[in-house]
């Protein structure tokens, strides 16, 4: 695994499969450093580059973890990280991107990671009170001095990607795409590809969903996100299984896991796609990048959409308040 193939993120190359950090510190439960961290280690020696976190998971803790891996291997990652979300104590997360704050996020991230530049910095969502051009601008001058290679954005809309890429170059726009939720492909993805910006899907298999091991949220920890999530939730849980029933069988008889076929879909998507699927566990790490060497043909990739058509996806990807910072 170690000759893992690359693609290029504008003009950046990586290697084809990433790793989300997310769940090691946020999101899925209590953290577990020392698993996560051999898993880090496990996925730079299968080939993985590409490594993405932000200072939003954990309030930084996310960052502080792969400082602990950057200290003895920081030439094997490709670092991406984020900025733009604002904890207030007792409030929803507010969302800033005005050009002082994209200087003191960028310091503080600089800090915590424990090096002197960040390969791919995105904005994590789109401040709509901020000119686009204001924020890049700024993220433009922490390429110019060198603290930032490349610059990302993150589940922005198709005329801000236009508005941003004339400041300065996008390498990458990050957003979440996979069998269940496919918003961007009507206007946001031609966009990016008319402009050479990669795409870096986010929850590539559903939050786990589309690999099958959740029947229920019984299982999952209290302080899991998924259990505030509309497809999640009863009803909607039930009708989204049987989807990923019909991805089970179709797996079965290619002889891959639901996991691999839903990620190998969205490894098709176009040579420019690299997903970013996340797990603490070696194992589902291993799993996942087998779905790189997943070779699906025309009829393959026909009964995938066949059985797992969008429009009988139940449920919103996020509830209404997270909503309205996509797409902007």
């Amino acid at each position: 695994m170690t000759g893992m193939p690359t693609r290029r993120l504008g003009a950046l190359e990586v290697s084809a499969q990433g790793l989300g950090c997310m769940g090691m510190s946020h999101g899925y439960g209590d953290a577990d450093d020392e698993r996560s961290l051999a898993t880090l280690h496990r996925a730079l020696d299968l080939g993985v580059t590409l490594l993405d976190t932000s200072d939003y998971y954990g309030a930084g803790h996310n960052e502080e973890l792969l400082g602990r891996l950057l200290a003895g291997r920081r030439d094997e990652v490709v670092l991406a990280t984020k900025f733009g979300f604002v904890n207030r104590l007792g409030e929803p997360a507010a969302v800033r991107g005005d050009a002082a704050y994209v200087r003191q996020a960028c310091d503080a991230s600089l800090r915590r990671l424990g090096t002197d530049h960040i390969d791919l910095y995105y904005q994590h969502r789109v401040d709509p009170q901020v000119p686009i051009e204001e924020t890049v601008g700024a993220m433009a001058e922490l390429v110019a001095a060198g603290k930032v290679r490349h610059l990302g954005l993150s589940e922005a809309g198709a005329e801000t990607v236009r508005r941003a890429h004339a400041v300065h170059p996008i390498a990458a726009l990050q957003s979440e795409w996979s069998l269940w939720t496919r918003d961007l492909e009507r206007e946001i993805a031609p966009v990016c590809r008319e402009l050479g910006i990669g795409l870096v899907p986010f929850s590539p298999l559903g939050r786990g969903f589309l690999t099958g091991r959740y029947a229920s949220v019984e299982g999952l920890a209290a302080s899991d996100v998924r259990r505030t999530q509309p497809r999640f939730a009863d009803g909607n849980l039930e009708q989204n299984l049987a989807i990923v029933r019909k991805l089970e069988e179709l797996a079965a008889a290619r002889g891959v896991t639901a996991g691999q076929l839903a990620l190998a879909w969205v490894q098709h998507r176009g040579d420019d796609v690299v997903p970013i699927p996340g797990t603490r566990r070696q194992r589902n790490l291993e799993e996942n990048l087998g779905a790189v060497n997943v070779e699906l043909s025309a009829e393959d990739l026909a009964a995938i959409d066949a059985a797992a058509p969008a429009e009988r996806v139940a449920g919103t990807r996020y509830d209404e308040g997270s909503l309205k910072l996509v797409g902007k």
